[in-house]
C-alpha cells in the first residue's frame, strides 16, 4: 500500500477510534457519577450555566474520555502507520487539544481542570500510546 495514503489512513483511524472512546466515556459517565439536581448537558448554555453546580468527581469522566481517547487514537495511528509513528501520533494529541481548548472558551469550568486536561490528557496520552504501539511492534518481531 502507498505510503502517504496508508499513513493518511492510520490518522483518520486514530480520530475516528479516538473520538469513539471520547464520546463513549462522556455518554456513559453520567450513569456512573449521577450529574447533580438542575444540571443541563442537553445544550451548551445549559452546561455553562451547571459548571457552577459539578464537584470535582463530576471531572473525572472528561478527563478519562480525553485522555483515553487521546491513548486509544494515538495508538491505532501508531499500529498502522508505516513511518513518522510518534509524529502522527502526536498529530492525534493536537487536534484533540485544540478540541479542548476550543470546549474551555467556550465552556469554561474550573482553572483547576482546563490546566489538568490541556497539560496531561492530550498530548501526554498520545505519547503513550505511541509507545505502547512500538513496544507491541517490537515484541512481535522477536
Amino acid at each position: 500500500m502507498n505510503l502517504v495514503f496508508q499513513n493518511t489512513l492510520a490518522v483518520t483511524g486514530g480520530l475516528l477510534v479516538g473520538s469513539a472512546v471520547n464520546m463513549t466515556i462522556i455518554t456513559l459517565g453520567p450513569m456512573v457519577i449521577d450529574i447533580p439536581e438542575g444540571a443541563d448537558f442537553s445544550t451548551l448554555e445549559g452546561l455553562k450555566r451547571s459548571m457552577l453546580l459539578l464537584e470535582t468527581r463530576h471531572f473525572i469522566s472528561p478527563f478519562l474520555a480525553h485522555a483515553l481517547g487521546s491513548l486509544a487514537g494515538a495508538f491505532l495511528t501508531a499500529k498502522i502507520a508505516l513511518s513518522h509513528q510518534m509524529k502522527l501520533a502526536l498529530v492525534i494529541g493536537v487536534f484533540f487539544s485544540f478540541g479542548g481548548i476550543m470546549m474551555a472558551f467556550l465552556v469554561g469550568g474550573p482553572v483547576w481542570f482546563t490546566v489538568v486536561d490541556l497539560f496531561l490528557a492530550y498530548i501526554p496520552m498520545s505519547y503513550l500510546g505511541c509507545y505502547y504501539a512500538r513496544a507491541g511492534k517490537s515484541k512481535q518481531a522477536h
